[in-house]
């Protein structure tokens, strides 16, 4: 676990323009000092991201927010109330003072304050508590996000551009946070454009309405990609009615196939399978490890178990829909390849 000589050394780091791996309460994050364009450029030179494709900033508790943002809505200071720290991002008005390369050239700017005491500790050495760290997920762009520390290390091997991992245990909640839209408020009330923790329901108990869903014209935003936290192994969701006959069709055609499941037992067709806890929170927690441990058993194709459908499994289904994109395409070809 992390020592406080490994903050302030992690701290030191950042300060000086350089990188380092982090745990929050969410996923392992990579961080760099979110006003220094050139440390920021590394992370997507690390993580081979596109560079239109914006950064959350994690603040300390203390941190002013309206520093980072020029506009600061009534609503995002209820919610702030309501679930900072925690897994809530708030997409508000950028500062003209906040390097536009963090944004991803946009006018808008993500800000979250994580709970994981490692992450605070970090953000409260860093700059005395005043600054922030940009921190997409500690992995390469589009695959599965890391839950520990073993993760970042398997997924950068040791890379010399990433200073220091600090090791937080494993991560609680298990998939990104929520991200929220209030910049345009005034126009398109608040809109949900990253699910996530908290659900759509806990947003509408604090400001009085349901977010609605992204538009043509909200705001680019992490994690938001239709192909996105996916393992090197295709992925596919069906139903649990059809999971056992899809399984059958694939052991005829002579491919090796990993399961993800929740309600079902042992499936002996199956090369390999994780049994996911039935509750969404739990699931959430289990998810990424999961695929990751299948990813390592080199199946030809993952299957998963459909998880339940409403508004507190939103998080996992929309990280498995994206995991799973063009899964159609996909099970055709495999099967078209093992006939």
């Amino acid at each position: 676990m992390t020592a406080s000589s490994d903050i302030q050394k992690a701290a030191a780091i950042l300060e000086s323009g350089g990188l380092v791996a982090f745990p929050t309460e969410t996923v392992y994050g990579l961080g760099a000092d979110a006003e220094n364009p050139e440390a920021i450029a590394k992370i997507y030179a690390v993580k081979g991201r596109p560079t239109d494709h914006p950064l959350i900033v994690h603040l300390a508790p203390e941190a002013g927010v309206d520093y980072w943002a020029r506009e600061i809505p009534a609503e995002a200071k209820h919610l702030i109330g309501a679930f900072w720290p925690g897994p809530l991002t708030l997409i508000l008005k950028r500062a003209a003072h906040i390097p536009a390369a963090v944004a991803g050239g946009q006018d808008t700017i993500g800000l979250r304050c994580p709970s994981h005491p490692v992450a605070q500790a970090l953000l409260r050495e860093f700059k005395q508590g005043k600054g922030g760290v940009a921190a997409p997920s500690a992995n390469k762009f589009g695959h599965v996000s890391p839950t520990n520390a073993q993760h970042v290390r398997d997924e950068f091997d040791e890379d010399p551009r990433i200073g220091v991992v600090l090791d937080g245990g494993r991560s609680e909640v298990g998939i990104e946070s929520t991200i929220l839209d209030l910049s345009r408020i005034d126009t398109h009330g608040p809109v949900l454009l990253r699910p996530g923790r908290i659900s759509a329901e806990d947003i509408e108990k604090v400001v009085g309405r349901l977010p609605a869903m992204p538009d043509s014209t909200a705001p680019r935003a992490s994690g938001t990609l239709d192909s996105h936290y996916a393992p090197r192994t295709p992925v596919a969701v069906v139903q649990a009615t059809d999971l056992r006959k899809v399984l059958r069709k694939f052991m005829m055609a002579g491919r090796l196939v990993a399961v993800i499941s929740h309600s079902l037992p042992t499936l002996q067709d199956a090369l390999a399978q994780a049994v996911m806890p039935a509750t969404p929170e739990n699931y959430a927690h289990e998810l990424y490890a999961a695929l990751r441990d299948l990813d390592d058993v080199r199946a030809d194709l993952i299957l998963v178990e459909a998880p339940p459908s409403g508004s507190s499994w939103e998080g996992v289904n929309d990280r498995l829909r994206r995991a799973a994109h063009d899964e159609g395409r996909r099970i055709e070809m495999l099967l078209e390849s093992g006939s």
